[in-house]
């Protein structure tokens, strides 16, 4: 499946009142980006707070000239058709990107995409209690972020990229592992296998399961069920002993 890593930047944080400034996606097949990439600014028809500009430092007058949504949506719609989005905190970007695509009236994004995954939920299991900002994970992975010096869709979805293979390594090597076993297995034919050893009761055996049964019998006033069952012939092939 094709995987978007995806990031936003908002005007502020409330959807129902903010707009999208900023939108980047990055691709990724088999664990690899593959250089395809989808990258806007966008006018927002609206001022941006300015906290939200201290954060990721785009102001409006930077924005002048750039497309308002509605005349990228559908270039962005397709780009993340089908694919499983990768996303940090993703109920922010997703609750954007809706509100975004209900005023154009296009499909949320859930249906317009294959999935979601929310990075910051897995970092949470794997590192309970501590920060799991995408700084904080940059420098527990030791993954180079001195080129963020703020906030940016693309920049963030470069870092992100290289937490998600972090945070996922593990199970790619189970999967290399099952694989591997998998082969290995396939290798070995039923006439190259060896023969089974069935280890057959000794006489000391069956006279105490005679006894089991017998005991049983009593219990039951009458045969027990277990007298129904014949004892197992060996397989062919098999070395008896």
């Amino acid at each position: 499946m094709r995987q978007i890593i995806l990031d936003t930047e908002t005007t502020g944080l409330d959807p129902r009142e903010h707009r999208l400034i900023e939108v980047a996606g990055l691709e990724m097949v088999n664990r690899k980006l593959t250089g395809k990439h989808c990258h806007f600014y966008i006018h927002p028809q609206r001022d941006i707070d300015p906290d939200a500009q201290r954060v990721h430092g785009i102001s409006l007058d930077m924005l002048e000239g750039k497309p308002v949504f509605k005349q990228v949506a559908g270039e962005i719609a397709d780009f993340l058709r089908d694919a499983e989005l990768i996303i940090h905190n993703a109920a922010f970007d997703i609750g954007f990107l809706d509100a975004e695509f209900e005023r154009v009236r296009l499909p949320k994004t859930r249906s317009v995409a294959g999935g979601v995954i929310d990075t910051l939920a897995m970092a949470r299991e794997v590192f309970p209690g501590k920060r799991n900002n995408l700084d904080a994970l940059c420098d527990r992975f030791e993954i180079d972020r001195s080129n963020r010096t703020l906030h940016g869709a693309l920049i963030d979805c470069e870092l992100l990229a290289e937490v998600y293979l972090a945070l996922t390594r593990g199970q790619e090597s189970l999967e290399m592992a099952i694989e591997t076993d998998s082969d290995s297995s396939n290798d070995l034919s039923l006439g190259a296998r060896k023969p089974l050893i069935v280890q057959r009761a000794s006489a000391a055996e069956q006279a105490g399961h005679e006894a089991m049964l017998a005991r049983l019998d009593k219990k039951a006033g009458g045969a027990c069920v277990w007298r129904d069952y014949e004892p197992l012939e060996a397989p062919a092939g098999a070395d008896a002993s």
